[in-house]
């Protein structure tokens, strides 16, 4: 059963966390609700922090060829993007939000969502970017070549938000292997782990709230040009 994180003093929205795994498919049904019960006015936003058993998820962008080893579930996310991997170690934050009330601006929408998990990533030392043409969060492997150690995906119904990010805390990176990560095979995938820095569930997910007010005030303002 989901734990309540300590309620934000600066919105109604609702934090939902999940220490344990909860399957793909369940989740999608459940967000899916809530996403129309929002849009209807009969539910508060929320923001969910849950992990996954290990799956493949398919953007409506996906690629059948880029599906290399099936190994584990597959299923069709209705998100934009294409494939993506989620399993144990691995932090994901859905995001359900009711953009009316805030600035119609879907791009300023992935914009502040990729600097809430750069600006946390920030928190433990890990200096995280955008790439002009490569979806996600990237950083600097122990390789010395870039890496990608999140991802984004959104879909948006009728204004309101779904779907959202993913954070490599200390997910078995094998896994990733099955598929050709979000369409980009030239760069791989790292983790905090992998970088030595150990985070678990609890302390990602406190950094990433003491994070929640920027993330909000970002979205009252239209994504100018400093979100190219």
């Amino acid at each position: 059963m989901p734990d309540s994180l300590r309620p934000s003093p600066l919105s109604q929205l609702e934090w939902r966390r999940d220490t344990a795994p909860v399957p793909y498919r369940a989740a999608l049904e459940e967000m899916t609700a809530r996403n129309a019960a929002i849009a209807a006015g009969t539910a508060r936003e929320l923001i969910w922090l849950l992990e996954h058993p290990p799956v493949y998820t398919a953007g409506t962008s996906a690629n059948p060829a880029e599906l290399l080893d099936p190994r584990f579930d597959v299923v069709e996310a209705g998100r934009g993007g294409r494939y993506t991997y989620h399993g144990p170690g691995q932090r994901i934050g859905y995001v359900l939000l009711d953009l009316k009330r805030r600035t119609r601006d879907v791009r300023g929408f992935v914009h502040a969502l990729e600097g809430w998990v750069i600006d946390t990533l920030g928190d433990f030392g890990v200096t995280s970017w955008r790439a002009p043409g490569r979806i996600g969060i990237w950083t600097q492997d122990i390789d010395g070549r870039e890496a990608k150690i999140g991802a984004i995906g959104v879909r948006i119904r009728r204004w309101v938000t779904m779907h959202g990010f993913s954070v490599n805390l200390s997910p078995d990176l094998s896994h990733f292997g099955g598929i050709v990560p979000c369409g980009i095979e030239h760069f791989g995938v790292t983790s905090l782990e992998r970088l030595g820095i150990a985070v678990d569930q609890q302390a990602w997910d406190a950094a990433l709230q003491l994070r929640a007010a920027s993330f909000l005030a970002a979205l009252e303002r239209p994504c100018g040009e400093e979100a190219a």
